[in-house]
């Protein structure tokens, strides 16, 4: 074979690779090919924040990381507000919006989720030698934070005495230091406070309310969400979704009956 016919062959193979990767990446529905531009809050530890050493972490950042590499696109955070989130998202700022967002009905309206990848909910802390294992035992003096959901679960509980604090590290302080019996929050931000300090507080079982976490898109983008999909469910499967997330939480916040994805 002469030297023209293999430059010929070779620069059509070469153009059969550019295009082939061009299809794949027009197929999952992302403005720059190879890449997913993720809208994130980047100040909501432990979801996402900047630690100590300067590097972007938390778990919707390394979730979405390794799910974007399965789908066989590179992660780019891009640093957006919570309030204005979804603006950027349909406005087309970024490919996806993968800060902590309640999956919701009305939200299902507006955006495809990616099946629910975060459970979480209010729960009921304790101290860590304390004998209350269920909120149904719980009988003394819980905290909240003033004007919260929570403060509406803890009417529920039958509590002996409702404290209003105006930050819920008051309030982990208060439980700590045994000043109140229990204190009700997120079961994210309980655990990451507990892992990250090590503090003498524990979770009683079950939850007080359910909510979980969903990566956003646009309805046009079918495809990404079926990708994600696949990332995501492989992740769990070989128990890498679990070890990253342990490492920051102390366990698995996989959902059992993950809320899937509205085609």
């Amino acid at each position: 074979m002469n030297t023209m016919r293999i430059v010929k062959y070779t620069f059509v193979a070469a153009a059969l690779v550019v295009s082939t990767a061009s299809w794949a990446d027009e197929k999952l529905e992302v403005a720059t090919p190879g890449e997913l531009t993720c809208g994130a809050d980047g100040g909501y530890p432990p979801f996402s924040f900047t630690d100590a050493s300067g590097k972007f972490d938390g778990l919707e950042v390394r979730v979405m990381d390794e799910m974007a590499k399965r789908a066989g696109l590179k992660y780019k955070p891009v640093v957006v507000k919570f309030n204005s989130a979804l603006i950027g998202l349909m406005s087309g700022q970024f490919d996806a919006l993968c800060n902590a967002m309640d999956i919701t009905p009305a939200r299902q309206k507006q955006v495809l989720f990616a099946d629910g990848w975060l459970e979480s909910g209010g729960r009921l802390f304790v101290s860590a030698d304390s004998d209350v294992k269920n909120p149904s035992d719980f009988k003394g003096t819980v905290g909240v934070l003033s004007s919260s959901t929570w403060a509406e679960l803890a009417k529920k509980l039958g509590a002996k005495e409702i404290k209003y604090y105006t930050t819920e590290v008051d309030a982990i302080r208060d439980l700590t230091n045994k000043n109140i019996d229990g204190m009700i929050t997120d079961a994210i931000v309980g655990a990451w406070a507990i892992n990250k300090s090590k503090l003498p507080i524990k979770a009683t079982e079950g939850y007080l309310s359910h909510v979980q976490k969903g990566f956003a898109l646009r309805k046009d983008q079918p495809n990404l969400a079926r990708a994600l999909d696949k990332a995501l469910a492989s992740m769990i499967a070989d128990g890498t979704y679990e070890k990253l997330t342990s490492e920051l939480l102390g366990y698995s916040p996989n959902p059992s009956e993950p809320i899937r994805t509205q085609f």
